[in-house]
């Protein structure tokens, strides 16, 4: 591959073998970006799936084209596997410069019918992974930096809409990700010190884990997971320096900026100036949510 604005930079993709993932590690290795495709090659639950076949996949699609990959097969679940990552890409590239937290599965169900193991496993994927990938390449690039290194490195995680919005039935999908764009937030104030930048997409796309979402809309190009790859790719770039802590969300050609939780300006004062008492409460939320109880917008009655 031609040099490109990634070259130099070593990417580790989590769940890059398939769909969302695939999609990134092909787009940052045609940026000029070497790639560590991490996949275990489970099912979308989890389970027992295709093993190193989908890793291995990507690597040989990338190096066909004359790019620079290797694949890893452990778990982001794993402590020890995702420090093992982190060596990889070390190992083999000399550095590395860039995490991409893709990798996901998904075990849907309503609140009251979820089991313990279902919730273990969604969050062990999402979030503890998420962070332990965080975590492991954090460490790595404070000690370069300690060492006197100049450091220019990326953290991207992958939020969604049932995240930053809710869904019926992905309580334990939804609370990672949601957790994700606050640890995105919390590793951007961190890591900045480091020379290390943390933001978050939250693209929406088709692939194996949203296939029954979409139905009959499964074939729209607005859903092509690589549309939100060029994002990805930029915000391992040297462009992307002067952003962090923030969350970018693709649909289909569109690029939107989302912004969390937010004090609304319209705040009650307790009427004694003091406290607030159980009797004035039920008014004042009806205040601060546009509806007085005569259900008016307007200010609470005086009288």
């Amino acid at each position: 591959m031609p040099e490109g604005p990634l070259t130099g930079k070593v990417v580790l993709v989590t769940g890059g073998g398939r769909g969302i993932g695939r999609a990134h590690c092909l787009e940052l290795a045609k940026q000029g970006a070497a790639i560590v495709v991490n996949d275990p090659g489970v099912g979308r639950d989890g389970s027992v799936g295709d093993g190193a076949g989908p890793a291995a996949d990507v690597v040989a699609e990338i190096e066909a084209a004359g790019g620079k990959a290797v694949a890893h097969t452990g778990s982001v679940s794993s402590w020890n596997d995702v420090a093992d990552m982190i060596s990889t890409a070390v190992d083999t590239f000399g550095s590395l410069t860039g995490v991409m937290n893709n990798a996901g599965i998904l075990r849907d169900s309503m609140v009251a019918a979820a089991s313990e193991a279902d919730w273990d496993a969604v969050i062990a994927v999402h979030l503890k992974g998420t962070f332990a990938v965080t975590r492991h390449a954090c460490d790595y690039w404070r000690a370069q930096s300690k060492a006197g290194n100049p450091i220019d490195a990326r953290v991207v995680n992958t939020v969604s809409g049932a995240g930053l919005w809710g869904n019926v039935g992905q309580s334990a999908y939804g609370a990672a990700k949601a957790a994700i764009a606050n640890l995105t937030v919390v590793t951007a104030m961190e890591a900045k010190r480091y020379g290390v930048a943390a933001n978050a997409i939250s693209p929406l796309a088709m692939s194996r884990m949203t296939a029954d979402v979409f139905g009959a809309r499964a074939d729209d190009p607005a859903l092509d997971p690589a549309r939100s790859s060029a994002v990805v790719a930029w915000l391992q770039s040297a462009q992307s320096s002067w952003l962090t802590g923030q969350i970018l969300r693709i649909h289909g050609d569109k690029l939107s900026r989302i912004q969390g939780f937010t004090e609304m300006p319209r705040v009650y004062h307790a009427k004694d100036g003091v406290s607030l008492t159980f009797s004035e409460i039920g008014q004042a939320v009806s205040w601060l949510y546009g509806t007085s109880p005569r259900g008016l917008a307007g200010p609470l009655p005086t009288d």
